[in-house]
Order: C-alpha cells, then structure tokens, then sequence
C-alpha cells in the first residue's frame, strides 16, 4: 500500500524546508566570504600604497640621496621626491611618456592599482616651467593623495604651509597658497606649461577658482606646482593644492603623532558628509550586508511562523 498523501506532503514540506534552509545559508556565507575577501583586497591595496614603502628610498642629508639612486636604478622615471609637511604625503615622483601609465604603475615600475605620483608628461622633469601639474590617486588611509581634499578645512589649509621637493639632486622648498576645487575637465587649469602672458590669465582664473588662498605674493614668474587628485564633492571634481616651488628650504616641525590626529570632520547635517569619511570598500558592502541582513530576517520570521504551527497542532 503506498504512502498517503498528507505524509507525502508533510516530506515535501520538509524537504522544501530544508533546500530553503540550506540556501539561504550558502547565501549567508558567500556574503561572509564576499566581506573578507573585501577587507583582505582592501589592506593590500593600502599596504602597497603607504609612504612606508619608500621610506628606505628617500633621499636624505646623511645618505646623500644614495638610497634614492636605488630606487631610479629599479625604475629610471623616477626623477623626484614630494613630502607634504604635517600630511602623509611623503613619495617618490615619476613620470612616464604619457599621462596613463603611472596611473596604474608603482615607483619601483610595478603594476599597482594605487598608481604613482606622476609630473604632468607635458612638464620638464627640472620643473622651471611656470605651472606644473602631479597627480596621484585619492585613496583612504591617508596613502597617495588621499589627504589633499582635507585641505577644503580651513584649519588644516593654515596650518599646513610648507612641503619639501627633492629633484635635480637637492632640496627645494614648497609654499602652499591655495586650495582649489574644479572640474576634470577645465582646461584652463590643467594645461601645462603656460607661456608667455597666458601666465596671468592662468594664475587669475586659478585663484578664481580658490576655496581658500593666501597672499605670498606669487607672481607670473614663479614655478609653480599643483597637486592634483580626485574629488568626492562633485561629479568629475577635482582638489588641487598650488604651492610656489622656492629655493629656500622650510623646516618641518610636525610630529608623527600631530601628522596622523588629524581627521576630516564629519558632517553633522548631512549622511553625504558621513559617506565621505567611510572607506569606499564598506560602501560597496552596505548594500550586500543589508540583504544578508534581510534574508536573515525572513528566515528567523519563517521559522518562529513554523514552529508556532506545530505547537498549534498539538493542542
């Protein structure tokens, strides 16, 4: 005699029950995996990017810049040295035949997706044109430029000043005098190497632009160098901080301790404000924790629904 049909419905019900169990669990960890693989992709990214992977290259008074030489004898377009004072900001410099190669290429001629600082290839590597442009990826962790929007602070604009630029085989002092935040595509600041008296009209239009600036008196026959990466602020935004290269060299008198407090302020009256201090690598996992979460959600409801069905039936 063959089984009835209710027990034979009872099994599917069963075993429908525990295909879903066993689904929604694979989910679960799949988004487990999915998370840790992000965190482990994400320290190695920062890793490969933080200044102290160059710390033993850069050129110093009591090595004379012999470390550094190492450096270009593992990759000869590197030509420079860039520090930041009281910022992270503290690498080597290259530049390539075009302005695509190091965006994706470490110092040492690696491939990175943390890239270079790299000179504009439309720039001489002695930076004696008027206006030179480096660029470097905006990342978390204080690593490659991720710092330079920081500057929209008034306070950290005032009170980082100076830097420090190492090329031709010396040092040479950097003075920061404006923050400025544009667009990608604004040709009027990123052409390299104006000439002649495009000069003035390039240097108005770019404190035109200035979120904060002061006054050191930079005129058209200054060297003058931007910093430039990407912006969270806008669409295609991009933050740029101008300094004025000068042959007198500034002391630098941060701590690592006053280098590393500074934090961007959050703001209070907007979630974009948050958004912009959180790593980007969580960003991209908020949506897929919020369906775990959910899923989660519906299988403890559905369980709690089935056994408040089966102690219904035994009264």
């Amino acid at each position: 005699m063959g089984m009835p049909a209710e027990a034979i419905g009872k099994k599917a019900v069963k075993w429908a029950n525990s295909a879903i169990n066993a689904a929604v669990l694979t989910v679960l960890l799949l988004f487990t995996a999915f998370a840790g693989y992000a965190l482990w992709d994400s320290k190695q990214l920062y890793q490969a990017a933080d200044k102290s992977q160059y710390e033993i290259f850069k050129p110093t008074a009591e090595n004379e810049g012999r470390s550094f030489q190492e450096l270009r004898a593992l990759n000869a377009e590197v030509f420079a040295w860039l520090s930041v004072y009281g910022t992270n900001i503290d690498y080597p410099v290259t530049q390539g035949q075009d302005n695509m190669k190091y965006v994706n290429t470490n110092a040492q001629g690696l491939y990175s997706l943390s890239g270079s600082i790299f000179l504009d290839c439309r720039n001489r590597k002695d930076f004696s044109d008027f206006n030179n442009i480096l660029y470097g990826h905006h990342m978390e962790k204080k690593t490659m430029f991720g710092e330079i929007g920081n500057f929209a602070d008034k306070g950290m604009f005032e009170s980082r000043r100076y830097g420090n630029l190492y090329f031709g085989g010396k040092d040479h002092g950097v003075e920061f005098f404006a923050f400025v935040h544009t667009d990608a595509y604004d040709s009027t600041v990123f052409t390299a190497n104006i000439k002649g008296e495009a000069r003035r009209a390039w240097l108005e239009g770019l404190l035109a632009k200035a979120v904060h600036e002061r006054d050191i008196g930079v005129t058209t026959e200054d060297n003058i160098i931007l910093l430039s990466t990407c912006s969270s602020a806008s669409t295609n935004g991009r933050d740029i901080l101008a300094g004025r290269i000068t042959d007198g060299l500034f002391e630098d008198t941060f701590t690592n301790a006053e280098t590393n407090n500074w934090h961007k302020p959050v703001s209070a009256d907007s979630w974009a404000g948050l958004a912009d201090n959180l790593p980007r690598w969580l960003l991209a996992l908020i949506p897929l924790l919020l369906s775990a979460v959910s899923v989660l959600l519906l299988l403890v409801i559905r369980n709690r629904r089935k056994q408040h069905g089966k102690e219904a039936g035994k009264k």
